[in-house]
């Protein structure tokens, strides 16, 4: 077993697991914080899976406070908007895609509120912006195994080396003060805290999957025209929903698409034994075709976009064995490890730039107050503090958004057709506008103030 470099006792360093769209804010975050840390990705190159992705206001004003840079010249909202693909239109369009292909419901986000691209052109994007040399480093190929956490007892007075000990699959060793689980929805670090037998350690089946594709923008347009493929749409429907954008530039310009519907056996429908532990299984496009006999054409031909064979997609999040903490002494959680939601309201990514904006102020905040000798209690603290500041808002999301998709979906519950419209015109703003118009600055001054010290100045 090989010890990796050891970093500068002297100063905080941070782990980070995982090379997502979390994982690498965070590591930008700190960069420009002048903390030091090191990434750890299981694969042998930092990108994402996954087809598009939106980022929704809050998120990108968090790259803009993560990169302290108010121009968007900074790695992370830099390297997001070399890769966006900007809105035809400034709201988000709802379509009655059962009967009528008419659009029911219009929500403006603002101008460039909601922009997609791809998840993988994202994040190799914003991995550009690693300065080599700088404070931080990328390891590839590093799958963890383990995590110990030296005690108070065990670290002994004056004892300088790193407190936490990770153990990777390749039988390496690294140490840190912070170990930050940014591993997704199947987070390691998470089984790490609380017992791999635990069912706060593994997701939950939402009864809802999914089929996704890119689809080349000339046969999009043939299919549905000009005007329903240059911004974001959703068709609505019983048990069934779609969401439509583009994404890419110029000759890579494609059209997003996602086909959700509900399991017909529920949440009891995808058994991870019979396949492997896997969140995905083989597809046909006939059954999605299935699900959607009887809707408006427009609708159908959605889905006719899929290709013969398409995955399934099973939606996995945390809504019903939640993390009762996302922070256990110098080990913390984040994104989808912390918080795994569905997409219907287009902000988990987002809520895991969040995550790194937060945790990027507070280790700030303890690397440049804290000595050796009381470091392990400050990053605690921090990480306590970091708990309080995320896991009520991030917790909300997973079950608003498994609230939302029962409206898309026309889950009526016994409401007339005119009810469900009204409830859905009342529900669906109030929720998207909960994380849209987050106070990030708040959130990073009550962090602080929670720590005994004052708010950052943040450029203008």
């Amino acid at each position: 077993m090989t010890a990796a470099a050891a970093p500068d006792d002297a100063r905080l360093h941070v782990a980070i697991i995982g090379g997502g769209v979390a994982g690498v804010a965070l590591a930008l975050g700190l960069q420009t914080r002048g903390v030091s840390f090191a990434l750890y990705e299981r694969a042998p190159a930092v990108t994402d899976v996954g087809a598009g992705i939106g980022l929704s206001p809050n998120a990108e004003r968090a790259m803009l406070l993560l990169d302290r840079d108010p121009t968007g010249g900074g790695p992370v909202a830099g390297g997001y908007r070399r890769v966006l693909t900007p809105n035809g239109l400034d709201y988000f369009q709802w379509v009655e895609g059962l009967r009528t292909n008419e659009v029911r419901y219009k929500l403006h986000v603002g101008k460039d509120g909601f922009q997609g691209c791809r998840r993988s052109d994202l994040v190799e994007a914003m991995v550009a912006g690693i300065a080599p040399g700088g404070c931080g480093r990328v390891e590839l190929g590093k799958q963890l195994v383990d995590i110990r956490q030296r005690d108070d007892d065990q670290a002994g007075v004056g004892k300088k080396e790193k407190p936490i000990e990770m153990t990777f699959a390749d039988g390496t060793t690294a140490r840190a003060d912070v170990v930050v689980g940014c591993d997704g929805i199947r987070s390691r670090v998470r089984q790490v805290m609380f017992g791999p037998t635990s069912p706060v350690s593994h997701p939950c089946y939402s009864g809802k999957f999914c089929f996704r594709t890119l689809v080349p923008m000339d046969r999009a347009r043939a299919a549905l025209g000009l005007e329903r493929t240059h911004t974001r749409f959703m068709y609505n429907g019983p048990r069934a929903h779609a969401i439509t954008y583009p994404v890419g530039q110029g000759a890579s310009l494609v059209l997003n698409v996602l086909v959700v519907l509900t399991d017909p056996a529920g949440t009891h429908g995808w058994d991870l034994a019979a396949t492997g532990g896997r969140q995905t299984a083989p597809g046909t496009r006939e059954e999605a075709r299935a699900a959607v006999e009887g809707f408006h054409p427009a609708f159908r031909a959605i889905v006719d976009l899929l290709p013969d064979n398409p995955e399934k997609w099973a939606i996995f999040d945390s809504l019903d064995d939640p993390a009762p903490t996302y922070a256990a002494g110098g080990i913390c959680l984040a994104g989808d490890a912390a918080h795994a939601t569905g997409p219907h309201l287009g902000a988990g990514a987002g809520f895991g730039v969040e995550d790194a904006l937060a945790l990027s102020t507070l280790l700030e905040a303890v690397d440049g107050a804290a000595g050796v000798e009381g470091r392990a209690q400050a990053v605690a603290r921090a990480l306590e503090v970091y708990d309080e500041l995320r896991r009520e808002r991030t917790q909300w999301l997973v079950g608003a958004t498994r609230e939302v998709v029962e409206l898309f979906q026309w889950d009526r519950s016994g409401m007339t057709e005119d009810e469900h419209w009204e409830r859905f015109t009342r529900v669906i703003p109030a929720r998207f506008h909960q994380i849209w118009d987050y106070d990030l600055e708040g959130m990073m001054a009550d962090g602080l103030g929670k720590l005994g010290l004052p708010p950052v100045p943040q450029p203008n």
